[in-house]
């Protein structure tokens, strides 16, 4: 054979290897796609996605789809992206339902504000699943940051995150060191929020940063404030708290413990460790000693600074203990809104004695209840009857009341509409649990904010700082009237004096038991002032 033929052959051996080995290589290194814009990583589907991808969870499959609508219908008109953060994927039925009512919000909210203002611009709604217990965050949040720069995708505002971890905090605090706005609607931990100052600083750890709820402190102050009132002077309570680095959990007990107690000295606080959010390990066991020693303490109110999971164990733990018939009262903070849904008819059962009666019941600060205006205005006017021996005139009534209940029936307008149109969204929204509400007030509460920011033509686009500017205006006359409540925003993103709903979980005597609307509880122990005018406070 010819040198030169040898050497053609060598060559093209060594190419056809070269390619092979380069074809091996990338679809090694390929990302292993679970939809645009979403790659499968640790067993998760983690990423931002728009188009109606449901990330695996089938009780979101719909509600996605009808976001997906949404954002084809307003495709062509002047709009903005503004991204949902949460958790979207989970092996535990009762938390893919809660992942439901939280789109369900967002879409409706979505809708609200696309079609209430009547003006442009319209919110495009994507979908960004940051992992489990948000571990992922970090690649979601380098999405999300080039959506910000990117001139098509125009990212105006991140909302969403439902969890105080530190994580969620990591995640919160680049996106608005990048300037980012974020409106959070269900974190309640107080790590994650800017101090109020009226001493003119301005040095802000998460500047662009809005929140829908109390503080964990503010909520906890609501609770005593409404505690107080209902006569619990005289009885004994203690602390259970769980060590584990939590910071809903550490900002619960902090507030907790900081609670002017009336009543006689209680036991010391008693500690326990759960491994993980969403893990029981030996805590069941921790419990049981638990229990005995407050049955021997002789205290009746416990404050419970832990999460739905091991509230629900220790619940059960309590009423197992068999103490001379005492009633037990736990008294906990937002996160119980979950307790109801993970509670089975032999919980229910446990939680009552022989004789039908409630061993334990459950109070907790709910961040909204569907039952809370049309109850506390009836409240109102019964008392105004009492005192005025006439009916109050329409602007007689209480604007902190008739506000929010004209903001819940249009939530529930939007929710017969969409029936009417035939959009599924997988269920009916349930709005006991607050989640759906709380996520629709934050989408409302964007869009205000986009409107305010709008200037020019139509086709114009306020930056992200404009639009992070307007969280300290959306107060007084520019208040956001939401359904769980006024949301007026301090210089520092915080919701002033936003009551909260005390809500008791009571076994009954039969059934699933019963979740009931008990009264408002208020930070600041009033009402908030008229048209939400935030007043000067000393720190």
């Amino acid at each position: 054979m010819p040198r030169w033929k040898k050497m053609l052959y060598v060559l093209l051996a060594a190419g056809a290897v070269t390619v092979c080995v380069w074809l091996a290589l990338y679809f090694i290194q390929k990302p292993d796609t679970c939809a645009d814009g979403v790659e499968r990583t640790g067993g998760e589907c983690v990423g931002v996605n728009g188009e109606g991808y449901d990330f695996g969870t089938p009780e979101i499959h719909d509600v996605s789809r009808a976001i997906a609508r949404e954002n084809k219908r307003i495709d062509g008109q002047p709009h903005v992206t503004v991204a949902v953060m949460l958790p979207l994927q989970s092996d535990k039925v009762a938390q893919r339902r809660q992942m439901r009512s939280d789109l369900q919000g967002a879409y409706l909210g979505q809708r609200q504000a696309n079609e209430g203002e009547g003006e442009p611009p319209r919110i495009r709604l994507v979908l960004a699943n940051p992992g489990r217990a948000y571990k992922q965050q970090e690649k979601v949040v380098d999405t999300l940051l080039r959506m910000a720069d990117s001139p098509k995708d125009r990212l105006r505002a991140v909302t969403g995150f439902n969890l105080s971890l530190d994580d969620t905090r990591a995640a919160v605090q680049r996106l608005t060191e990048h300037k980012v706005p974020v409106l959070a609607s269900r974190i309640s931990g107080d790590e994650i929020a800017n101090e109020d100052r009226t001493d003119g600083t301005a040095d802000l750890p998460f500047p662009g940063l809005a929140r829908l709820i109390p503080t964990n402190h503010d909520a906890a102050q609501a609770l005593a404030n409404f505690s107080g009132e209902r006569g619990r002077e005289n009885q004994r309570t203690v602390l259970v708290y769980d060590k584990r680095s939590d910071a809903y959990n550490e900002s619960l007990a902090k507030a907790f413990s900081g609670i002017d107690e009336k009543g006689p000295p209680g036991p010391a606080a008693m500690p326990f460790e759960s491994p993980a959010i969403d893990e029981p390990g030996s805590t069941g066991n921790q419990f049981t000693r638990t229990a005995n020693n407050i049955c021997d303490s002789g205290a009746s109110t416990i404050y419970f600074a832990g999460r739905t999971l091991h509230l629900r164990i220790f619940a059960l733990k309590l009423a197992q203990v068999d103490c001379q018939n005492r009633h037990y009262t736990i008294v906990s903070g937002s996160d119980a809104a979950s307790l109801r849904q993970d509670m089975t008819e032999k919980d229910w059962q446990q939680l009552r004695g022989a004789d039908g009666k409630a061993k334990v019941t459950v109070e907790y600060a709910a961040p909204a209840h569907p039952d809370a205006w049309s109850t506390e205005l009836a409240d109102w006017k019964r008392e105004w009857r009492a005192h005025h021996d006439r009916e109050p005139t329409k602007t007689e009534l209480p604007q902190y009341l008739t506000e929010p209940r004209a903001a819940l029936d249009t939530l529930k307008k939007r929710v017969g509409t969409t029936h009417e149109e035939g959009i599924d969204l997988g269920s009916a929204p349930n709005l006991e649990d607050s989640r759906t509400m709380l996520v629709y007030d934050g989408l409302i509460t964007i869009g205000k904010a986009l409107h305010q920011a709008q200037e020019g033509g139509a086709g114009a686009v306020p930056s992200r700082e404009d639009v992070g500017a307007q969280w300290s205006l959306l107060q007084s006359r520019h208040r956001v009237r939401g359904t769980s409540g006024l949301i007026c925003l301090t210089s520092s993103g915080n919701a002033y004096d936003k009551p909260v709903a005390v809500v008791q979980l009571d076994p009954g005597r039969e059934g699933r038991g019963k979740l009931k609307f008990v009264g408002l509880g208020w930070p600041t122990g009033r009402e908030q002032p008229k048209n939400c005018v935030i007043p000067s406070r000393v720190p």
